[in-house]
């Protein structure tokens, strides 16, 4: 199976749109690295990750709090696809996720403040969700950030 980085950052959005890890956890590579900007150590296993993001998403869950996970591109600093992600409401944008990916598995996950989310093209695409909160059904862009 060929994995893009654009489906490797759907499952990812998938997962935290709908908080559930089944959407991810199969495309992880066993020594699959974690990196945040906001978090010294780097999580550097598939099982690691799995323990650090499972209960941050159940606790999410019980807290009744929303995260949004909206698939974007950037154009300039790192050229490609990333998931933009809001807490709360869908403009309070928070950070980037951008993949790398190897072999057919994500090797890696990086949550980043920079470059800003704010410099991303949101597609108003959120794979996991039925519908966004304004109710209105959003366009699906494909690899290259173009409509499908």
């Amino acid at each position: 199976m060929t994995l893009s980085k654009e489906k490797a950052l759907r499952a990812y959005a998938s997962m935290m749109n709908s908080g559930d890890v089944a959407h991810l956890e199969p495309l992880l590579a066993e020594d699959f690295h974690y990196a945040s900007q906001w978090v010294f150590d780097e999580i550097e296993s598939k099982q690691g990750y799995l323990a650090y993001i499972t209960p941050k998403l159940n606790a999410v869950r019980q807290s009744g709090a929303t995260v949004w996970a909206e698939m974007g591109w950037l154009e300039r600093e790192i050229p490609g696809p990333c998931v933009v992600l809001a807490q709360g409401s869908q403009d309070n944008l928070v950070a980037l996720v951008l993949v790398r990916v190897e072999n057919g598995l994500i090797e890696r996950l990086d949550m980043c403040g920079a470059p800003s989310p704010h410099s991303a093209h949101r597609t108003g695409d959120y794979p996991g969700r039925l519908s966004s909160a304004d109710g209105q059904d959003h366009v699906r862009r494909g690899e290259s950030g173009r409509q499908l």
